[in-house]
């Protein structure tokens, strides 16, 4: 096995053929990562070495791991080296942005499950913890999402200054909270609690709405409204 090449494939079961025939949603992610990294080394081919990728590290494995994993990391893999580790976590980052990009205003939400929809794949696999505002008018319709801080939530990087500033600023009727929990458990902390009381009384004395502070798990979620703590 290690020793086949791609070319050694018949040519119809070709990542690149069967991708131009068939599209790039019946490709597996070894496939993918394949025509990705485009090359193996001499006693493995590209699919092969991708498989090998997806292993992991033992504790995290398949896409989990190419999207965590650094670049020092990946380049600490046999056959993939640096320069296939940067085009590799290129791909990823593209991947995160398209995702953010493709956000528009014609999104309206009206369940935890469209916050999940909107933001679980931009935010389920970040190493740090970032902290999103969905601004919403009068019908729940999406305004903009808006990056309010990285780190570690606590009551001095989660101000209700910087929470509420884009809200005022684009006259938005309610908002979302949204953060993320790196080691994929969505279960609040008692500073996530804290927070959350602190900017609903905000909420309250400036007339916005807070519907909903949904934690971001992977592949999970929790929101505080399903939960009763809203």
């Amino acid at each position: 096995m290690s020793s086949l090449t791609i070319k050694d494939l018949p040519r119809e079961e070709r990542p690149r053929e069967r991708f131009q025939r068939y599209g790039a949603e019946v490709l597996s992610d070894a496939e993918l990562l394949a025509l990705l990294i485009r090359t193996g080394t001499v006693s493995e081919s590209a699919l092969v070495l991708a498989h090998r990728i997806l292993k992991g590290d033992g504790g995290k494995a398949g896409l989990e791991f190419v999207a965590r994993a650094g670049v020092e990391e990946l380049s600490k893999i046999k056959g993939i080296g640096l320069a296939k580790a940067v085009q590799i976590k290129a791909a990823v980052e593209l991947g995160r942005r398209i995702s953010a990009y493709c956000r528009n205003d014609d999104i309206v939400i009206s369940s935890p499950a469209d916050v999940k929809k909107l933001l679980m794949e931009e935010m389920r696999f970040l190493e740090k913890e970032h902290f999103k505002v969905i601004l919403l008018n009068v019908k729940n319709r999406v305004i903009s999402v808006e990056d309010i801080s990285i780190g570690s939530l606590n009551s001095s990087i989660v101000h209700p200054r910087e929470v509420f500033k884009p809200a005022i600023k684009r006259s938005s009727a309610a908002i979302i909270l949204v953060h993320n929990h790196p080691s994929g458990d969505p279960t609040p902390s008692r500073e996530d609690i804290e927070i959350t009381r602190r900017l609903v009384e905000a909420g309250r004395i400036l007339g916005i709405d807070v519907l909903d502070h949904v934690i971001i798990g992977n592949p999970s979620y929790v929101s505080f409204k399903e939960k009763g703590l809203l």
